[in-house]
């Protein structure tokens, strides 16, 4: 579609596109927020897709979980300044690519970034009018006890999930909207409100 077609669906009343970025510890709920809007509105919202440098696990397909490049292809895209945010984590490079978010927005969708911290804040210098929402958990002690239920990270991780957690906290006053997911179903209302305010 060129220019010319995006902006006569615009103009037909078809709801202006936007980024929404999502930030919150881990264990405070955030996929299950996001997932279950992605039900409500399978046609309005669409999840960003990150690129990697890191192989691709068993089941995973290039343009799916992630875009797969190689260091050099990531490393030029980058320099070219095709990224909104972009990471070295544990010898592999992380990143989300513009263009295709860019193209969604002005298609209309509602584009959904669930990231770090520090992409977070990436994103706020890149992309001024991106919404971006912090999830916080109702207290420590409750994210605690999600992070054990999941049984998914030993005592050491989960002190050091914990203590992160603190960290990510203390910076959601830099956030347009904080939503404790105390209650699954009023998080998610809020969460509603908030996108398509």
């Amino acid at each position: 579609m060129n220019f010319t077609g995006i902006y006569k669906t615009l103009s037909e009343g078809q709801s202006e596109g936007r980024l929404i970025v999502v930030t919150g510890p881990s264990g405070v709920g955030k996929g299950t927020l996001l997932q279950k809007l992605l039900e409500r509105y399978p046609d309005r919202i669409l999840f960003s897709i990150s690129a990697t440098t890191r192989l691709p696990r068993t089941g995973e397909e290039h343009g799916r979980e992630y875009f797969f490049w190689s260091r050099a292809e990531f490393e030029q895209k980058r320099d070219d300044g095709e990224f909104l945010e972009w990471a070295e984590y544990a010898g592999n490079l992380y990143g989300t690519p513009r263009q295709a978010i860019d193209q969604a927005i002005a298609l209309g969708r509602i584009v959904l970034l669930e990231i770090e911290l520090a992409g977070a804040r990436q994103v706020a210098q890149s992309f001024p009018s991106a919404k971006r929402i912090f999830i916080a958990p109702p207290s420590m002690l409750v994210l605690e006890s999600r992070l054990r239920d999941r049984s998914t990270d030993s005592d050491e991780q989960i002190v050091k999930r914990l203590h992160h957690a603190e960290l990510e906290i203390a910076a959601a006053s830099e956030f347009d909207i904080t939503i404790v997911n105390d209650d699954l179903e009023i998080a998610l209302q809020q969460l509603e409100s908030a996108m398509f305010d």
